[in-house]
């Protein structure tokens, strides 16, 4: 993209099965095996959560691309079997079997790779660097794009914030959360997961709350730095970045329509 024409944003929930979307999100009656075909239509994208507990088949991920439109992408959770380890440097097996295990099926739906670490693991810079190391940039001549989502203090640090600009690894920006919040850009695009959606508000925000994480959401795809987040390092304005944020967590059940009132907002 050029420095002047803003990233793509995509909006999205996490997963696409949940019973209690039947009926108030899918409409009565749709059939469990199309949910994914409605779901893609009215969102931009979904992040794949099952991939974090386990491996899917490579027919799954085949069908779901066949069954999205052109332009949809998906996020994946990478395996908690390669974050999930005291020591990262010795998660390269796991990483290549996540790889080869089907995902690159997706093919051009292929979006974000989130890898999730647990709220007890904290920053050591030397394994850190270590494990981003192993992240591929390419497989099977398709680029890729990683994310890390750290759930502990101590990361929030300028030598975290300078590793992951270094390997173009995004940082997850936890919006709306008990975990640590870092905003600062680190790659050629921004990943956030907001996750303060509530039973109360019709959309599960409340109309103030959609209309800044919109505007949040077109800054960041225009290269700007939101104000009112915070950042290790000053912010400083960059080039237009594709924007992936997600409705997670909160009140599940409105998520979807909270997704839905943001793409209104920020397209």
């Amino acid at each position: 993209m050029s420095a002047k024409t803003p990233g793509k944003i995509r909006i999205g929930i996490g997963g696409w099965t949940y019973e209690p979307w039947r009926g108030a999100f899918y409409p009565d009656k749709l059939p469990q095996k199309r949910e994914l075909e409605y779901a893609s239509r009215r969102l931009t994208s979904i992040e794949i959560n099952g991939t974090y507990y386990g491996s899917q088949k490579p027919e799954s991920f085949a069908k779901w691309r066949d069954e999205t439109p052109d332009d949809f992408v998906f996020s994946l959770k990478a395996p908690r079997f390669a974050t999930n380890r005291k020591t990262l440097a010795l998660a390269g097996e796991s990483i290549d079997r996540f790889f080869a295990g089907g995902v690159m099926e997706l093919k051009e739906k292929l979006g974000p790779i989130n890898w999730q670490f647990m709220p007890t693991k904290t920053f050591d810079p030397e394994d850190f660097s270590a494990f981003l190391k192993l992240l591929p940039k390419s497989v099977e001549g398709r680029h890729l794009r990683h994310v890390v989502e750290v759930r502990h203090e101590s990361f929030r640090t300028r030598a975290f914030v300078a590793l992951a600009r270094d390997h173009n690894v995004a940082i997850a920006m936890a919006g709306d959360s008990d975990y640590p919040e870092i905003a600062d850009p680190t790659a050629s695009f921004v990943y956030a997961r907001i996750m303060g959606t509530s039973e109360r508000p019709r959309l599960g925000y409340p109309p103030k709350s959609i209309e800044l994480w919109a505007k949040r959401a077109r800054e960041w795809a225009e290269g700007k730095a939101p104000d009112g987040l915070p950042y290790i390092d000053e912010p400083a304005a960059r080039t237009p970045r594709d924007v992936f944020l997600y409705v997670i967590s909160g009140c599940k059940a409105k998520n979807p329509a909270a997704a839905m009132a943001l793409i209104a907002g920020a397209l």
